[in-house]
């Protein structure tokens, strides 16, 4: 499968690396592939990955058959409209991106938060897109890895359509997920839980010096 993988920093270039190494074409989605290439960061990593190509949104979007938004959540909208609608109609989107809001520093809050979120916003402005969330609720390194933490941990899924959600979960398999802690949580509307994880999870990470942690939902 064609992925389009939206977003330069680890979170992307960790997913992308992952589709990759599962005999997937991956393209990455930048503002300005020219600037990105400058960077260091992101030159050394392509040099380990030169199977992973680089170009504009609107080109990445235009040849993804399944596009993953890794933006910063507060660019997310701006980067889906640089894409263009055009190219995004009809396609799945895997958003794992959060709304952080860094203009009062750290920790960072949420915006939206509470009745509405991310994920609700990008189904919203962009109609013709199967929006699924997931993936949001812990490190880029568990997404990709979940035998990083052991024993039974939970990955959440939100959308409105059936089959994109299908697909998603596949994918999750594919990441070595297993069903069982694949939790559907239903519409779009309950990524609001899912993203207002956020403020708890940089506390954890604060308290235990580390990222490889995530939820285990028990139930009776």
């Amino acid at each position: 499968m064609r992925y389009a993988v939206l977003g330069t920093g680890i979170v992307g270039r960790t997913v992308a690396a992952r589709l990759e190494s599962l005999g997937h074409r991956v393209v990455i989605g930048t503002r300005d592939p020219g600037a990105t290439l400058g960077r260091p960061e992101y030159a050394d990593w392509q040099e380990v990955h030169p199977g992973v190509s680089l170009a504009g949104f609107a080109e990445a979007a235009r040849d993804g058959e399944v596009l993953v938004n890794a933006t910063g959540g507060q660019f997310s909208i701006a980067a889906l409209t640089e894409a263009d609608a055009a190219h995004l109609d009809g396609k799945v989107l895997i958003d794992i991106a959060n709304p952080l809001d860094f203009s009062a520093g750290f920790p960072p809050g949420l915006d939206p938060v509470d009745d509405d979120s991310l994920g609700e916003m990008i189904q919203r402005t962009f109609p013709g897109l199967r929006v699924v969330k997931t993936l949001n609720t812990m490190n880029c390194q568990i997404m990709v890895d979940p035998a990083r933490v052991a024993g039974e941990h939970h990955v959440f899924v939100s959308g409105e359509d059936a089959e994109a959600k299908d697909l998603v979960r596949e994918l999750l398999h594919s990441f070595g997920w297993p069903q069982e802690s694949v939790l559907d949580l239903g519409g779009i509307e309950t990524a609001r839980g899912t993203e207002m994880l956020l403020p708890l999870w940089l506390r954890l990470m604060s308290a235990l010096g580390h990222t490889d942690f995530n939820i285990h939902i028990q139930g009776a």
